[in-house]
């Protein structure tokens, strides 16, 4: 694909664009009841939001050898409707159309399936507002954010790491794996409070800031990714 010069955002989907605890949760309790488990606390189920979902059964008390079958669990709740569970927060889709008429290029990377991903986003009106859609393959345990990140940048037509001279490239994100992610990349990584993140998680990562408002977001994102307007549609 030829190279662009046009500056790209990069979205998290779970915590940044979409509110989706309430269907992930809902399947991580049902995998722990089908593995006869103890379900984590109401803290340790927040955090499974956004990682990929192997390493958060593995770290919360799911033998290694059991972890597929709980994702197998998992994901019979969520497919079978768990993922619309899920509502887009307030002011982002208002935040996607203002960067991209200031000139932006848009994107999701995340760290969910992208067989998930992009159904939901067509569910709630985001692929519209958006230049494409990048996720994990259905194999968990196969793909990181870098990893993800990385199929977008090629898909896209930038370089991998990210070149400056292919146009300016900022990452939105509300967990660590985000900040880590984009960093791979040499790429900056914009937090946003409203997610899913522990205080203080983003700003320790290395997120060169914090935004705490999603009516703040088009300016944050614009203060580090110098732009030229798109006439008006």
């Amino acid at each position: 694909m030829t190279r662009t010069s046009t500056p790209l955002v990069l979205l998290d989907l779970d915590g940044t664009l979409t509110d989706s605890a309430p269907g992930i949760l809902a399947g991580i309790r049902h995998a722990y009841g089908v593995l006869g488990l103890p379900v984590p606390d109401d803290a340790a189920l927040r955090s499974f939001v956004g990682p990929p979902i192997t390493d958060s059964f593995a770290a919360h008390g799911v033998p290694a050898a059991r972890v597929d079958e709980a994702v197998v669990a998992y994901r019979a709740v969520f497919a079978a409707g768990g993922m619309y569970d899920n509502r887009v927060y307030d002011g982002i889709p208002q935040t996607l159309v203002a960067l991209r008429d200031a000139g932006c290029a848009l994107a999701v990377a995340t760290s969910k399936p992208e067989v998930f991903a992009k159904p939901i986003c067509d569910r709630f009106g985001l692929s519209e507002l958006v230049d494409g859609i990048f996720g994990a393959p259905l194999e968990e345990g196969l793909s990181t954010k870098a990893d993800v990140i990385a199929t977008a940048l090629a898909t896209l037509g930038r370089a991998t790491p990210a070149d400056p001279a292919d146009g300016p490239v900022v990452m939105v994100g509300d967990r660590l794996h985000d900040v880590h992610g984009a960093a791979a990349h040499g790429i900056d990584c914009l937090g946003v409070s409203w997610g899913y993140a522990d205080d203080g998680e983003l700003l320790a990562a290395g997120a060169v800031a914090v935004v705490d408002d999603v009516r703040d977001l088009t300016a944050a994102v614009l203060t580090r990714l110098p732009v030229t307007p798109t006439p008006a549609r």
